[in-house]
């Protein structure tokens, strides 16, 4: 789980947490590239170099929500520059039946991206870098561990109200 003390900035307030998810062949190989070149991005961001961004599983985008994550960036090479054929096409794909599940549960459409950056894209990297951070922070914590619980109680509470319901039914049908 991501700790606390890593979503403190130095003046005691709170910062958004990234967990970005990059292509080996061209989006980490920008993010290098901005390293190298010393670009100035947001220290937000946890990087977990993938070999293709069409291996990017939905549940590693929700587990790193679950975990407290405050936004996940997906990486990948430019369509039809895919280095896997089409990995990237798939990593679409998923992406799109991602934000329809997040748009069901209720949570914000900045908090998931998709990009598609290549090797020698270092000063895209650091523009998206600084531009998820400035909207994530205007959305504020996630705190998904919290939702669950909000969840969990309103299925409890369905749950009592329409159980007598379903019984009484049941009773009316000579059940």
């Amino acid at each position: 789980m991501i700790s606390e003390t890593q979503t403190k900035s130095g003046n005691g307030g709170w910062t958004p947490r990234i967990v970005a998810f990059f292509c080996n062949w061209c989006t980490y190989t920008a993010a290098d590239l901005a390293g190298v070149s010393r670009l100035k991005y947001a220290p937000n961001i946890r990087v977990i170099r993938v070999m293709c961004s069409g291996r990017v599983d939905p549940q590693f985008i929700l587990e790193a929500l679950a975990q407290g994550a405050d936004g996940v960036l997906i990486g990948g090479c430019h369509p039809n520059d895919c280095h896997h054929a089409e990995g990237n096409y798939k990593c679409l794909r998923r992406f799109q039946l991602l934000e329809r599940m997040m748009r069901d549960l209720g949570i914000e459409a900045d908090r998931l991206r998709l990009e598609w950056i290549s090797a020698a894209e270092g000063e895209k990297i650091k523009n998206v870098v600084n531009d998820m951070v400035v909207k994530l922070t205007a959305l504020g914590p996630l705190n998904l561990p919290r939702r669950q619980a909000e969840w969990d109680a309103e299925l409890e509470e369905n749950h009592e109200t329409q159980a007598p319901a379903a019984v009484l039914a049941a009773d009316q049908l000579g059940g």
